[in-house]
């Protein structure tokens, strides 16, 4: 039979299996979307959190009853709740007694517990997560929406600027946050949770070796300080600085266990150890990249005094071999494709070291889908 596209000798080279599979595979990454949106959804209405304080499991019936949810609700709950097992956010067990409160819900399904997981653990309440933090984003239409017009920017001719600047009139999240509030204080919020998210895990296992010996250190682009007041702490004999732009620095809590220094790090690094990078130089295309890495290089000593920049960041192609982690790491790259930022392979990174003047570097993927990056003079 002819296809009103003309496209019936395509379908004839597949077979049966093949044609199921390619529709399969289609309609999942289609409906994909819809995983954000119902874990967004899950820890709105403070599921993780509610199976938390009942012990961490729980029927459909004490969910309903412990986030407040009308009864009517509960066999949407259920639909919701396996969406999210399925997706590995949530786990199941079964529950020996049926309770009478779930007989609206399907029997079988009533009798199941649901559990929390090491994914869902991460959402319960203030936990050193960004992930809670950009879930419970109440303008979340500053974060994915704007893919919606990725077509119309690919067509563009590059006067529309960045993706970002498409949807949003600005380049950049960090202009946008000059001029909202709201959306400022919620990228700040995000920023914290996440780099003391990392911090822990990086100073809690052998990562934390990258900054054993070091005398200084410079947490370029530092934001609140985060990062160096976790570093400080953990070696009390590192000298900590801080350095960001006046408008950040002006508004970080200063408690005395790092200095702040405001500046520009394509026009100078202050003297260090070594300068440390969390999340930064993915946001700048290769030459920038290289400006503010050969600053970089003016400030650390040689290779033999203890010198070398550390950079926490994707390395795409580097992390556990699995497919939860490659994808991360390719969709990561595409949302910073939106503000003309990018997540870089190793040849890449090379490319960008050997040209700002370093001789050498050392990749130690431990991070997830992040690497530590250690870069020598």
């Amino acid at each position: 039979m002819e296809n009103v596209n003309g496209t019936s000798h395509i379908l004839d080279e597949l077979n049966t299996q093949d044609l199921l599979h390619g529709n399969v595979q289609i309609l999942h990454h289609f409906m994909s979307s819809l995983k954000s949106q119902a874990l967004r959804c899950a820890c709105g209405l403070g599921i993780p959190a509610a199976l938390h304080r009942l012990g961490g499991s729980a029927t459909l019936a004490g969910l309903l009853d412990e986030t407040g949810l009308h009864p009517s609700k509960l066999p949407y709950l259920r639909r919701l709740m396996r969406a999210l097992t399925v997706s590995g956010i949530f786990a199941t067990a079964k529950h020996k007694q049926q309770s009478p409160a779930a007989t609206e819900g399907n029997s079988s399904d009533s009798e199941t517990v649901y559990t929390l997981t090491p994914a869902s653990r991460l959402l319960v309440g203030d936990g050193p997560s960004s992930t809670m933090s950009a879930l419970l984003n109440p303008r979340p239409e500053t974060g994915f929406a704007m893919f919606f017009k990725l077509e119309e920017w690919f067509r563009d001719d590059g006067g529309a600027g960045t993706l970002f600047k498409m949807a949003h009139g600005v380049t950049s999240p960090w202009d946008l946050a000059k001029v909202d509030a709201d959306y400022n204080r919620g990228l700040n919020k995000a920023c914290v949770a996440d780099t003391s998210f990392v911090m822990d895990i990086i100073l809690r296992g052998r990562g934390g070796d990258v900054f054993r010996g070091l005398t200084s250190l410079v947490d370029v682009g530092g934001g609140y300080g985060s990062a160096a007041v976790a570093i400080a702490r953990a070696f009390p004999d590192v000298k900590c600085t801080v350095m960001d732009l006046q408008q950040v620095i002006s508004e970080a809590p200063d408690d005395g266990v790092v200095q702040f220094v405001a500046g520009d790090m394509f026009e100078f690094v202050p003297p260090a150890q070594a300068t440390f990078f969390k999340n930064v130089l993915d946001c700048w295309n290769h030459e920038d990249c290289v400006k503010i890495l050969q600053q970089c290089k003016k400030a650390i000593p040689t290779r033999d005094a203890g010198g070398k920049v550390i950079i926490i960041n994707v390395v795409v192609g580097h992390g556990p071999d699995n497919i939860a982690v490659k994808e991360t790491q390719v969709f990561y790259d595409m949302y910073m494709m939106s503000i003309s930022g990018i997540e870089r392979e190793e040849h890449e990174w090379r490319k960008i070291f050997l040209e700002a003047g370093f001789s050498d570097y050392r990749i130690t993927p431990i991070l997830g889908y992040q690497s530590i990056i250690e870069v020598f003079p």
